[in-house]
């Protein structure tokens, strides 16, 4: 068994990068659609310090949800933990003191990633720059993915590098529904509605999961079919229920699992059991918090089991 300060760094690493990548996207999806939306359906930029879950803390430092002080907040100030800047700075420590266990190359993309995002952050607050940064840093994040899975040893380093990073994406995906789904266009007027497959459009497109949307449903965009492709179709990589099933398999392969293993799959359970795409909002908001809580505790065993 490897040691679990190491396990704990190869695991915060993976969950820092996923981080980084998801609020890029996040970002860029919520340039494009406002921009799409008509004026009198403004949904502005708060939703976004809503989903990452830090609205208290924005207003002690911003006066207002502008798109200037949003886009600061999540992309370069370091006093916001969840800034694309803080993760990768994290996920640069936790990979500095993991290098003998990760790939140098590995080592070096994190590290590179982390000093170019540094230097182009100013640019992001410009729409000119904003696509290219924030391109730069998805794809700077999947090429560390992809470059992990193809040259380190899938052993139980790799494993809990895996847990982490489902882990991550499993939290950004119910927090994605949760607050779009409840920043639908409220009382939406009836001359709106078309919008609303806009929106839905956005959702998806948060989660680079448009296509492969439109290659499983073949129709047009709607509620129901979004909620149940986004957390209960098992073979899309960023569904809630697939990377349970990530983290059920990365699992399966450690030693003194049973205990964690109980909650993912008591999880899975509750989430298949489900029936999301015919629950009102509110209903909605209660299943995706439930869904939270499980990810918590998920989250606590595995800290309190291996590290």
């Amino acid at each position: 068994m490897m040691l679990s300060r190491v396990a704990n760094n190869v695991y915060w690493m993976a969950r820092y990068i996923e981080r980084a990548e998801n609020t890029a996207r996040l970002i860029n999806v919520n340039t494009h659609l406002l921009l799409d939306l008509p004026r009198r359906a403004r949904l502005g930029w708060e939703p976004i310090v809503d989903i990452t879950s830090t609205p208290e803390y924005f207003y002690t430092l911003y006066e207002e949800a502008d798109e200037r002080s949003v886009i600061r907040f999540m992309v370069a100030d370091t006093r916001n933990p969840g800034s694309i800047l803080s993760s990768l700075a994290m996920a640069r420590e936790n990979a500095r003191t993991v290098r003998d266990i990760i790939p140098r190359e590995a080592w070096e993309q994190v590290n590179a990633l982390y000093l170019k995002t540094k230097h182009d952050a100013p640019s992001v607050l410009t729409h000119r720059h904003r696509y290219d940064f924030l391109r730069s840093v998805i794809l700077g994040a999947q090429t560390i993915t992809g470059m992990l899975a193809g040259t380190m040893t899938h052993d139980e380093g790799y494993s809990f590098l895996r847990m982490g990073r489902n882990l991550e994406r499993a939290d950004m995906t119910t927090r994605i529904v949760d607050v779009r789904s409840a920043t639908l266009l409220p009382e939406m007027a009836e001359d709106l509605t078309p919008f609303e497959n806009l929106q839905w459009m956005s959702v998806l497109k948060s989660m680079t999961a448009y296509q492969m949307y439109r290659r499983e449903m073949r129709l047009r965009i709607s509620r129901p079919d979004v909620l149940r492709f986004l957390l209960q179709e098992e073979r899309f990589p960023r569904a809630f229920y697939h990377t349970l099933r990530e983290v059920e398999s990365c699992l399966d392969s450690l030693p003194h699992n049973e205990k964690s293993m109980k909650l993912v799959k008591k999880l899975q359970q509750r989430l298949l059991r489900a029936k999301p795409e015919k629950l009102k909002q509110e209903k909605l908001h209660d299943f995706i918090d439930d869904m939270q809580l499980g990810l918590i505790k998920i989250n606590a065993s595995i800290s309190s089991t291996y590290f």
